[in-house]
């Protein structure tokens, strides 16, 4: 019965065939896929292939000096057997012919005759001195043109002999050497004579030392192959155990490991190439791991921030709610508690909507929506504009509110309306916190880089050093909640700061419970030329604590053509500054009524 599977079949046969398509593809390509082994294979093959190209080139260029070498060694053997033979000859002989010519045919004396075949003096010869086959031809001799005696051979008169002793050790019989000949012509009163001797097969050394050589040549292709394929692994191994690294670092860090980095020791072996990737591998982990973690800081800020929007809203909505119940009952026909608990609903009313238009604002100033309109613009009137809204509440709690400015402008590119938003939020949190018959101060001087520093000082109730870092947070409106901190929605100070941050400036803050806060705003000259945001610097050392905002990275709305800016981190500076510190700045102005 066959088998019958769809499309969406589970994963064996699948599996199987993948398995099979592996293995095929294998067989059609049997190629190492790891690197380590690539490379030794390939450094292998390099020293195989220069051997087999060097060492034939190297054995036919020695088989051919040898040759030359033997030819030469033979032709001088030829020469001394030429010149022994005849010297026997001459003292056989004498003054007698050698060769002569009796009814037209040449015959040789028989004491030459007897001396070479009978006395054994050829077999000698070819014995001791050839060391190869010997062939003597006798024939007249006679001068030719040069004057020279020239030997013309018969050769009926030839005689040879073979070597019958064995070769010396490393010697054998060598018939690719050529022959090697010789020719002597000996004046005689009877008839001039004259032979050709002529050596061939000699014993040789070449076969024996082409043997050895090559013989040699094996043993050092197999030490160099065994060098290199040691090499070759040892390099392989310390060029693949970075990447090897890598690889395992990739893969943690692809598993979720966000710590997942190539060790620095690691970092200093490899190449120059390696190191390279490995420090970049680095740097993308950090980057990412950096990434990641700022997402989730602003998905738990988020989190927190919606739980925080809902605990807001829930209050006045739910008092809303308590009203209009109570509204509904017996006391909605009571007409002073009716205007009372309308009175009190038409706040929470306000509250919420006061509320919500904070938290409009504040995630508008976020979110980059909020575009600056950058002018160069006097300060001093913004300034003056912020305490004109906040004198009627200082009179109601009979507080003295007074505005320190120079006399000459203070210009400088920022947009007014958010300035002056700052200033009245810090102005309407000093009034909260300051009793009755206390002082707020609001002062602003020119900076030497050309910006504006502005104080909020005020002899209110103080911030704890516990809670100065947490102030410009959201809905933070102190741990021990006092009636002036329940009162408000704890986004004043955080709608402060982003404004700030927007002008690339700083924001500081020095309290001192039971003796008052001061608040100080640095803003530059023109925010679209800022690249490192430094905090404001100290004015004294005082026992007051001081608390410097961190300013984020944040970028330039400005709606002028300006290059993209960012504002670095500002710095936790020690304590300094005091109550009594000498700000530089003119007289009082009363501000304007």
């Amino acid at each position: 019965m066959s088998d019958v599977r769809g499309p969406d079949a589970p994963g064996p046969d699948r599996h199987d065939d993948r398995e099979s398509h592996d293995t095929a593809r294998g067989r059609r390509t049997p190629v190492p896929q790891s690197f380590q082994t690539r490379l030794t294979f390939g450094f292998m093959a390099v020293v195989v292939l220069t051997l087999v190209l060097v060492a034939p080139v190297v054995v036919m260029r020695l088989d051919e000096y040898f040759k030359i070498e033997e030819q030469q060694r033979l032709e001088t053997r030829a020469d001394a057997s030429a010149a022994i033979l005849e010297q026997f000859i001459v003292d056989a002989t004498g003054d007698q012919a050698v060769v002569r010519e009796i009814d037209g045919t040449l015959k040789l004396n028989p004491k030459v005759e007897q001396l070479l075949v009978a006395d054994g003096g050829l077999q000698l010869v070819a014995n001791k001195v050839a060391e190869a086959a010997v062939s003597v031809v006798f024939g007249t001799a006679s001068v030719d043109t040069t004057g020279v005696l020239v030997p013309d051979p018969d050769p009926t008169l030839t005689f040879r002999a073979t070597t019958q002793v064995p070769p010396d050790p490393g010697q054998a019989r060598d018939p690719a050497i050529p022959d090697a000949g010789a020719e002597t012509g000996r004046v005689n009163p009877v008839q001039d004579w004259g032979m050709v001797v002529t050596l061939s097969n000699p014993y040789t050394t070449r076969a024996s030392t082409i043997a050895a050589v090559t013989g040699l040549l094996l043993v050092m292709a197999a030490l160099a192959l065994a060098v290199a394929v040691l090499v070759a692994a040892f390099l392989a191994h310390r060029f693949t155990t970075p990447i090897t690294r890598l690889t395992e670092a990739s893969r943690r860090l692809a598993d979720g490991d966000l710590t997942s980095r190539v060790a620095t020791d690691e970092l200093s072996s490899g190449t120059l190439e390696l190191r390279t990737v490995s420090a970049q591998f680095n740097l993308m982990a950090d980057r990412l791991e950096e990434s990641v973690d700022i997402i989730r800081r602003d998905r738990d800020q988020s989190r927190d921030f919606l739980a925080d929007v809902s605990h807001e809203l829930r209050t006045p909505i739910a008092a809303t709610h308590t009203f209009i119940e109570l509204l509904q009952g017996p006391a909605g026909e009571d007409p002073a508690a009716r205007a009372e608990f309308l009175e009190s609903s038409a706040g929470q009313l306000d509250r919420l909507d006061w509320l919500a238009q904070n938290l409009l604002e504040l995630s508008k100033l976020d979110s980059g929506l909020v575009l600056l309109d950058l002018r160069p613009d006097d300060v001093r009137g913004t300034i003056e504009s912020a305490v004109e809204q906040q004198l009627a509440a200082a009179e109601r709690k009979g507080i003295r509110l007074t505005a320190e400015l120079p006399d000459h402008p203070l210009r400088f590119r920022h947009d007014p309306p958010r300035v002056g938003q700052v200033v009245a939020n810090l102005l309407g949190n000093a009034l909260k916190f300051t009793p009755r018959g206390g002082e707020v101060r609001v002062a602003a001087r020119a900076m030497p880089d050309g910006g504006a520093r502005i104080e909020v000082v005020d002899t209110g109730a103080g911030i704890p050093e516990s809670e100065l870092p947490l102030i410009f947070g959201r809905f933070y409106r102190g741990a021990k909640a006092s009636e002036a901190r329940s009162s408000g929605s704890g986004l004043g100070l955080a709608i402060v700061k982003s404004i700030v941050d927007m002008h690339h400036g700083t924001i500081a803050v020095e309290s001192r419970v039971g003796r008052g806060t001061r608040f100080v705003v640095t803003l530059p000259r023109d925010p679209r030329d800022v690249t490192d945001v430094e905090p404001p610097p100290r004015d004294e050392e005082s026992a007051w604590t001081r608390f410097t905002a961190p300013a984020p990275k944040v970028d330039d709305s400005s709606p002028s053509a300006a290059s993209t800016m960012h504002g670095d981190a500002a710095t936790l500076s020690s304590p300094n500054g005091s109550d009594d510190a000498d700000r530089s700045i003119a007289p009082e102005r009363s501000p304007a009524p």
